[in-house]
């Protein structure tokens, strides 16, 4: 008997998109347009009135997944990252059977248990104890299979008040606690999770998580998609790094996750570079001309994670005539909301610098990045013997912060509520 659990060959989809000039204000027009629709094809004319001209474009073609191949045996916990858009859920919904492949071709030898979108496998009208047996049913279990495992289910998603509840009712979280109670109890051979994790709080995620390393020792599959990235490194001996639909790298989660951050969304602000920005106060003596983020060995990065060691690069140029003294060099995070976090200059640690060259780069390292997961908004200041040299008024750039392991025991802390991460020695008298 072969041991792959799952063999993928070639798999491509491809989406054809129509661009057209119609556009629902409402839902109303949404649903007269679509009468509109059904009349035509029936060969009648509409009475419906007050719609816009739709005039379709020409058709263009998206390769959601283009050419993809892999094999997961039996016991393995593969985890696929990449960016928003790279195909990770369209690959996931193919292996669930939930969309059909445009070509190629996906061996899925086992029952699979899937936790997809928020609500996905659940009827909205029936109840928690009923979308349970509807779902075990769905697997080909038997009812006193079911009855086994309920128990277990309701207690492990923490859902015994809202058991017998529509799950119409549910809110997102609710939803996923007896979601994945129900994929991952009710024995498929072959697990498939996608991000929706991210919506529990942080104690459920890693009671998930937990099970997911349960279910793996207990020779099952699990296929986890996450933008957690210490989860991934973590649970997964495999990887997959996807972008733009086709597999960039397969193999070591860390090597993956060091490629994925150095790749993708440049950390400079969009638009006018910084050189030949407008938007700034001070005298010009000196001008920040650039920004970006490295990892201590050079690398520049997209993003971050919590905890990790980084340096913060600022690109300047003095003019031809100065030779600037006593430079005194600031950076300060902001949140999405541009409230300030913090602020560091040179001169906190005494580091003020008596000469520097025509060009060049002042380089700010931080150990252990004590952000939480988020995008944040930097900027810069520079001063000579205190007077204002550079300051570009709306920043410098943004800081991607993806998730670390910042304490070194895969706990992620009290993330989501507070952007720090602080650590410390504890002991009790």
């Amino acid at each position: 008997m072969s041991d792959l659990a799952i063999r993928v060959e070639n798999l491509s989809k491809q989406y054809t998109l129509v661009a057209t000039r119609f556009h629902h204000d409402t839902l109303r027009e949404m649903l007269a347009h679509g009468l509109r629709s059904l009349f035509s094809r029936n060969g009648l004319r509409s009475s419906v009135h007050g719609l816009r001209s739709s005039v379709p474009g020409q058709p263009s073609t998206l390769w959601a997944l283009n050419d993809v191949s892999f094999e997961v045996r039996h016991g393995e916990v593969l985890g696929i990252i990449g960016r928003n858009g790279a195909g990770k859920s369209t690959l996931l919904k193919i292996l669930s059977r939930i969309v059909e492949p445009t070509c190629g071709r996906a061996e899925i030898l086992g029952r699979v248990g899937s936790l997809l979108e928020v609500g996905t496998g659940f009827d909205r009208e029936l109840t928690g104890r009923e979308n349970i047996y509807l779902n075990g049913a769905m697997l080909g279990m038997k009812k006193a299979e079911i009855d086994r495992k309920f128990d277990e289910i309701v207690e492990f998603s923490g859902m015994d008040k809202f058991i017998d509840t529509p799950v119409k009712r549910y809110s997102s979280g609710m939803y996923v606690r007896l979601a994945f109670g129900v994929a991952a109890h009710l024995e498929p051979e072959i697990l498939i999770v996608d991000e929706v994790l991210a919506v529990g709080d942080a104690a459920f995620q890693k009671k998930c998580l937990g099970k997911m390393e349960e279910v793996s020792k207990g020779g099952r599959t699990v296929l986890f998609v996450s933008h957690n990235m210490a989860a991934i490194e973590n649970l997964c001996r495999k990887a997959i790094l996807l972008d733009a639909g086709a597999i960039l790298l397969q193999g070591d989660p860390s090597q993956l996750i060091n490629r994925y951050l150095r790749e993708g969304v440049p950390s400079s602000l969009e638009g006018t570079g910084l050189a030949d920005r407008k938007d700034r106060a001070g005298s010009g003596a000196i001008r920040l001309t650039s920004f970006h983020v490295e990892d201590p060995q050079g690398n520049r990065l997209a993003a971050a994670r919590s905890g990790m060691d980084i340096v913060l690069v600022f690109g300047f140029r003095c003019r031809d005539e100065e030779n600037p003294k006593k430079v005194d060099i600031g950076f300060s995070i902001g949140d999405g909301s541009n409230q300030l976090l913090f602020v560091l200059y040179s001169s906190y640690v005494r580091q003020t610098f008596e000469s520097v060259p025509p060009t060049g780069e002042f380089r700010c390292s931080v150990q252990r990045l004590p952000l939480c997961p988020g995008r944040y908004r930097v900027g810069a200041r520079l001063t000579i013997g205190g007077e204002e040299v550079d300051w570009p008024q709306n920043g410098i750039g943004y800081l991607e912060v993806e998730n670390g392991d910042f304490y070194g025991t895969g706990n992620k802390g009290f993330e989501g509520s507070t952007p720090f991460l602080v650590s410390g020695k504890w002991s009790v008298r």
